[in-house]
């Protein structure tokens, strides 16, 4: 916890801090790269960075827990504090790269707030920091000791055994150990780092859902990002290069399956999978997982997308459906939900038929049509706007705000 006087120096430049936050983290990150280049190109998602995004999360964080200080100075925020100590994991973070940070975030406060950086406010920030970050340190050494690697030497070559076009915009790799030894053991729902060589010698790093587990393999599945004009985010860079230059026989780095949210195997409630777009692919993990072990829960998948066309995994999502004793499966399409599928329900008339357990229905997915059981746990993957609805919805049906789970592809700059 902090100190007293600590705490009253953060009570009292709280809402100053906060409100530059945004120009503080800006000129954080301008000097952290001027320093050091070699973390924006071979660390740091420069999407992210361009769209501001991981400026925005880092801001967050630190608020929140200098926050969470203040108000319950008897406990920390441990899952935010897991959550990111996973990302960081999983990108090979290591303990020397804190003070780095620290060097270069204290110079942006001192530049920005002026004056008001006195030495009791620069004290009090500082324990801030620390705490903060030998919390993560030490989770992140945990996780490295269980994962089998040495902290920060997260990456092992992998070949590419195969390739999977699953619609015009996703391709899923099946990705096997280079020296042929086991994979390491992975949880349903986690997610796994690929490091690429880019054309201009960066060595950018995305994180990918585990969306199977082959023997002797693993296997991700990634959408490739367009860029987007009105907002100016850029396109892609690392699921570009997979979509066009891996195709099978290549090498790519890997990291060990890290992420907090994951299928609890403990409990038999019901059960909630809900996603839109590629965020199915660490539903589909879990489903597959649910079907290997011949679960007897009461299961519900919902995911949402454009249309048929760009539903991945739709095949496989109504043959694990029906390979479990009690699932159904609900769409929602914005488009073509009126073509009918085999084996897949089909619009008629503004009702949806029920066909093999899966029902198809048109506009945006609203859970609050759907029976949703007492003591249902609920796991969200999407866009965050998506999953901001779907988790109001699942407010209104009675869920609790605490059975409610959540994966974000990028910062999480929370719900």
């Amino acid at each position: 916890m902090l100190s007293p006087k600590s705490a009253e120096t953060v009570r009292a430049t709280l809402p100053a801090v906060s409100g530059a936050i945004g120009e503080i983290t800006t000129l954080f990150y301008e000097k952290l790269f001027a320093a050091h280049p070699e973390l924006l190109r071979d660390l740091f998602n420069r999407g992210n960075q361009a769209n501001g995004s991981q400026r925005q999360a880092l801001a967050g964080s630190i608020a929140t827990f200098a926050r969470h200080l203040l108000d319950r100075p008897d406990s920390r925020p441990d899952a935010m504090l897991a959550r990111i100590a996973h990302k960081h994991a999983s990108l090979g973070v290591r303990e020397d790269q804190y003070p780095i940070v620290r060097e270069h975030l204290f110079a942006a406060i001192a530049e920005v707030l002026g004056e008001a950086v006195t030495d009791d406010v620069v004290r009090a920030w500082d324990e801030v920091y620390w705490l903060m970050a030998h919390a993560l340190i030490a989770v992140e050494k945990r996780l490295f000791r269980e994962a089998g690697v040495r902290d920060g030497a997260v990456w092992r070559p992998y070949r590419v055994a195969g390739r999977v076009q699953e619609t015009d915009d996703v391709a899923t790799f099946l990705l096997r150990p280079a020296d042929g030894a086991p994979v390491p053991a992975s949880r349903p729902g986690q997610y796994v780092s690929i490091q690429v060589q880019l054309p201009d010698g960066a060595r950018q790093i995305r994180q990918y859902s585990l969306s199977g587990q082959p023997d002797g393999g693993l296997q991700i599945s990634v959408k490739q990002v367009a860029a987007d004009s009105p907002s100016g985010a850029p396109a892609g860079e690392v699921s570009g290069y997979l979509h066009t230059h891996v195709h099978g026989g290549e090498t790519l780095y890997v990291s060990p399956p890290f992420g907090d949210v994951v299928l609890s195997d403990d409990g038999d409630g019901p059960l909630l999978l809900a996603s839109a777009g590629i965020g199915c692919t660490p539903m589909l993990g879990m489903l597959a997982h649910l079907a290997a072990t011949g679960s007897r829960r009461r299961i519900i998948t919902a995911h949402a997308d454009r249309s048929p066309a760009t539903h991945p995994f739709r095949t496989d999502l109504r043959r694990l459906t029906g390979k479990l004793a009690d699932a159904t499966a609900e769409l929602w399409y914005e488009e073509g939900a009126g073509v009918e599928e085999e084996g897949a329900g089909r619009e008629t008339g503004g009702m949806a038929d029920e066909v093999d357990a899966v029902t198809v229905r048109s506009g945006l997915m609203d859970l609050t049509r759907l029976a949703i059981p007492a003591g249902t746990t609920a796991y969200l993957c999407g866009p965050v706007p998506f999953m901001k609805a779907v988790r109001a919805q699942l407010l209104d049906c009675g869920v609790p705000s605490a059975a409610i789970h959540y994966e974000v592809f990028g910062p999480d700059l929370g719900l």
